[in-house]
């Protein structure tokens, strides 16, 4: 029983969305549930499980500019900001901050309802703190 946890995030690494999954479904699946509350960005960060045509052409029609380094697969080469992508880690820091939470860290709740409340709980402190 695991579960993957897909998060939208404001620049100062704040938690604005969350989504969770069963851990083997796709980054696919989670990008576009949270498609539809992404709040107006410039730029949207993600790691490279976001990479997917479709994807970028939602970004584009929405004005949001993808910085999401290609799939090691892809023929072609996609081009993003390596500078920018570095700002990433303001992601991975809420990660870490949620998982601070120790209820949320170990996963007590069997329910994914109660375990998505209990990670909205912490969200909630995380933002005003």
């Amino acid at each position: 029983m695991n579960t993957k946890l897909q998060a939208i995030c404001d620049s100062q690494g704040r938690p604005l969305d969350l989504f969770v999954t069963a851990s083997q479904v796709s980054d696919y699946i989670g990008a576009r549930a949270l498609l539809s509350g992404l709040p107006k960005a410039n730029w949207l960060l993600g790691d490279r499980g976001y990479d997917a045509d479709w994807f970028r052409e939602a970004l584009k029609d929405k004005g949001i500019r993808a910085c999401i380094p290609g799939r090691k697969q892809r023929k072609t080469p996609v081009k993003y900001d390596k500078r920018r992508y570095k700002r990433r880690n303001r992601i991975e820091i809420m990660f870490g901050r949620l998982k601070d939470w120790r209820r949320v860290a170990t996963r007590y709740d069997r329910c994914p309802k109660v375990f998505l409340s209990a990670i909205a709980l912490a969200a909630v402190v995380i933002y005003w703190l």
